[in-house]
């Protein structure tokens, strides 16, 4: 069962743009942490600047699609469906746009013997989210392949919090060169990478109850 009809391919086009950007977002909060972990303020403070724009493309973007859901011919039924879904995926861009800005402002000094480690979480994070947008994407399509579509962000989302809590005991349990306020700072940092999966999770919760909903 498709979402809309033919009278409504400007929003199709617009929610695909949307998607787009968030997909763009977590590619370049790759290359963001990716950055910093190397020392690269240069890089590091371009692909700031890129999650900026894509972040306020994004909220544009919104916009649009929830004002132009009230006047087109979407299913009044899955209309709050659909805006609750937009809203939790913008969230997941506002999500990497706060947590890479916390970076810029704090400047956390990772030891250099988690750097491999804090790599693993931010792709188990990132993984989550990029694995959420197919899914998404079939909602509007092919709402029967969302679920199966759906496996992979609770798999990245549970990797994600075994390296968290992985990394934290190291932090805690064993780095004794490092005081407390360092080690909380740590794991303040680590929180916000982490905190793309579980934005993630909640999308996946909610569409796969969305899914459910549509093809019944």
């Amino acid at each position: 069962m498709a979402l809309f009809t033919r009278t409504t391919k400007q929003i199709v086009i617009k929610i695909d743009e949307f998607f787009d950007n968030i997909d763009l977002g977590i590619l370049v909060f790759r290359e963001c942490i990716r950055s910093y972990i190397k020392g690269d303020h240069e890089s590091f403070q371009r692909h700031l600047a890129k999650v900026d724009s894509l972040e306020s493309s994004a909220d544009k973007l919104q916009r649009e699609i929830e004002n132009d859901m009230i006047t087109h011919s979407i299913l009044p039924q899955h209309r709050e469906d659909v805006t609750k879904l937009i809203d939790e995926m913008d969230e997941i861009m506002d999500t990497i746009k706060s947590s890479l800005h916390e970076f810029d402002i704090e400047l956390p000094e990772i030891p250099e013997v988690l750097h491999e480690r804090i790599i693993d979480l931010m792709e188990a994070s990132a993984n989550a989210g990029e694995e959420l947008i197919p899914a998404a994407r079939a909602y509007f399509k092919a709402p029967h392949t969302v679920r199966e579509k759906l496996l992979k962000v609770y798999y990245f989302e549970s990797e994600t919090d075994k390296i968290s809590n992985s990394i934290k005991k190291r932090i805690f349990q064993e780095m004794n060169e490092i005081d407390l306020a360092h080690k909380s700072h740590l794991s303040y940092i680590i929180h916000h990478i982490e905190s793309i999966s579980d934005m993630a999770q909640a999308a996946a919760d909610m569409l796969s109850i969305m899914a459910i909903k549509l093809i019944m």
